[in-house]
């Protein structure tokens, strides 16, 4: 139409995305500051698949567990919340693209209960 402007729409869309970026730059920021002892690493690993409190194939446990204690990359040896995060993210991967999608989404909010007092 008419009144429709291109440049006006972007601009909307881009700064929605720009405010919705912050918070989550935030999280990640505290994920990797936040260190986790083994001892809480494992039940965090144990509640997701045994407990069942994390929506993923649960055998994936292992996978998660030498993700995280035999990282394949140098940026995740650090014990962190982040570092845990990428291990299970980096296990999903094994999963068909729909069961990968559905466990990625579900981790962000299992992570962020599992740990939110603890931050």
């Amino acid at each position: 139409s008419k009144s429709f402007s291109l440049i006006d729409c972007i601009s909307v869309g881009v700064d929605r995305m720009q405010r919705n970026f912050e918070p989550m730059r935030k999280q990640v920021e505290t994920w990797q500051r936040s260190e986790l002892t083994d001892v809480t690493a494992k039940v965090a690993i144990y509640e997701a698949f045994v407990e069942g409190k994390l929506e993923a194939p649960k055998h994936l446990a292992r996978t998660v567990h030498d993700l995280y204690f035999e990282p394949k990359y140098q940026e995740f040896k650090s014990r962190t919340i982040w570092s845990l995060s990428n291990a299970f993210t980096s296990a999903f991967k094994e999963l068909d693209p729909t069961p990968q999608f559905k466990a990625t989404a579900k981790l962000g909010e299992f992570l962020e209960a599992r740990f939110s007092q603890s931050l």
